[in-house]
């Protein structure tokens, strides 16, 4: 009898067409990540191209002072993209990947983004994640709806119930035929994306498929339990698209909603309009004020003493250092804001499993926020660092071309990944043992009625 369920299954012109337009997706889904990690490779390529040029530009045209030579140069901070990332893709195309930085002030600097279509941004990018998150579960719901309760409208379910020896087992194998179908597919696409996209078959990998495989678990589980309930088809498919809509849609919106009015972040603006207004203010306050202030912030520059001179270097780079450290306080709130965000979104997505789904992708990826919030963390560490190597070169004004300038490479910053273990994976388990549990106590109950 299963061998015919699995023939009649195999052979339907709806799960072909469903399967079908699942593979499209997916490959299509491939070509958008592949088109997005060139973009990068290629943003990449031709900074470093650009630094190169431009640094060596500008030390032709400014031999007579560093100090104004260095108000100009900009070096290059890169965010690694993986190749994982094309599948998905996450903040990446809203969050610069690379950093462009003079030694100037850095909060005026540090939250430049790339240049987007804004088309383009509302509409995103429909990478592997949103076919995975989004389509799957409706491929599965057009599967598994009627899976019962059509054989007992047709008037078939009492030839079924006499002829199988366990009717529950035999429910089992209907949705294991229809999960096998499904995981198929999901498996093909992302064997296609080792080779498409070069990803490495490493634990991300690996880590990735899992999360995606207990995701479809997960909404195989909450078929199976609507089909428990006993209902008719037309319920069934009111209800699981319900559930799809709530959990898809009203769900990750009201959090989005939630987050943003109980965590607000003016601090985004004001942080930039606060280092530029305490810089600015600097030239119409007592020099010998401003180097006290900088001189508290880096005693080891107090050798260098303020030049009696109209203009000096010295003072217009501690101008932009205070400018910093006025808008510190604002910048502190700002990330602290950003990482509330984080920690609440994490917690709560917890119970929910399309939002914990994608969070966890993203962050196999290396492309959601908790990523973001590091690279601006070590942007203002890759900053620090290029003011403490010049800052004494530019006080003692030493000869510009004393510097080996063709040493200044792009640098990038690589995020280690850490596997979130098995709590990564905990709440979808959670809710697959959960409705499949709810499920099999409805099936013994009721599972022999006609």
């Amino acid at each position: 009898m299963i061998v015919l369920a699995f023939k009649n299954f195999i052979r339907s012109n709806s799960v072909k067409i469903g399967l079908s337009f699942l593979l499209i997706a997916g490959i299509v889904s491939l070509f958008v990540g592949k088109q997005f990690i060139e973009k990068q490779e290629q943003n990449i390529t031709e900074t470093a191209a650009y630094q190169k040029e431009y640094i060596a530009r500008n030390v032709h045209h400014h031999q007579d002072e560093i100090g104004l030579l260095l108000y100009y140069l900009k070096f290059a901070f890169v965010n690694e993209t993986l190749p994982i990332n094309g599948l998905s893709i996450g903040q990446r195309d809203v969050n610069s990947s690379i950093q462009s930085l003079t030694i100037r002030g850095l909060e005026a600097q540090k939250y430049d983004a790339d240049l987007n279509n804004p088309t383009n941004l509302l509409l995103g990018n429909i990478d592997f994640s949103f076919v995975l998150i989004f389509l799957f579960p409706l491929i599965i719901i057009a599967f598994t709806y009627n899976i019962i309760s059509e054989e007992k409208e047709s008037g078939t379910w009492r030839i079924v119930a006499i002829q199988s020896k366990n009717l529950f087992l035999y429910v089992l194998r209907l949705f294991f035929i229809r999960f096998f179908g499904v995981i198929l597919v999901l498996f093909f696409i992302l064997l296609l994306s080792v080779f498409f996209l070069k990803i490495p078959l490493e634990s991300i990998f690996f880590s990735f498929i899992g999360i995606s495989l207990l995701y479809i678990l997960c909404w195989f589980g909450i078929c199976f339990w609507v089909a428990s309930l006993q209902k008719s088809s037309n319920a069934n498919a009111v209800i699981l698209l319900s559930i799809w809509i709530v959990l898809i849609i009203i769900l990750p919106a009201s959090l989005n909603n939630y987050l943003v009015n109980k965590y607000p972040v003016p601090e985004a603006l004001s942080t930039t309009l606060k280092q530029r207004k305490g810089y600015h203010e600097k030239w119409d306050t007592d020099k010998a004020e401003t180097m006290s202030r900088f001189y508290t912030h880096y005693p080891q520059f107090k050798q260098f003493p303020l030049p009696d001179k109209e203009f000096s270097w010295l003072w217009y780079y501690a101008m932009q250092q205070i400018g910093d450290d006025e808008a510190a306080t604002q910048a502190t709130a700002f990330k602290e804001k950003l990482n509330q965000r984080n920690r609440v979104s994490n917690s709560i997505a917890q119970f929910i499993p399309t939002i914990h789904t994608q969070i966890q992708l993203n962050e196999i990826a290396q492309s959601g926020l908790s990523n973001h919030l590091q690279f601006l963390e070590e942007t203002g560490k890759f900053h620090e660092k290029m003011r403490l190597y010049f800052y004494p070169k530019i006080f003692g004004e030493v000869p510009v071309n004393s510097e080996n300038w063709e040493k200044f490479k792009v640098e990038t910053f690589k995020n280690p990944h850490e596997s979130g273990g098995l709590q990564s994976y905990l709440s979808l388990v959670i809710f697959i043992l959960l409705f499949g549990a709810l499920g099999w106590v409805n099936f013994k109950k009721s599972i022999y009625q006609v």
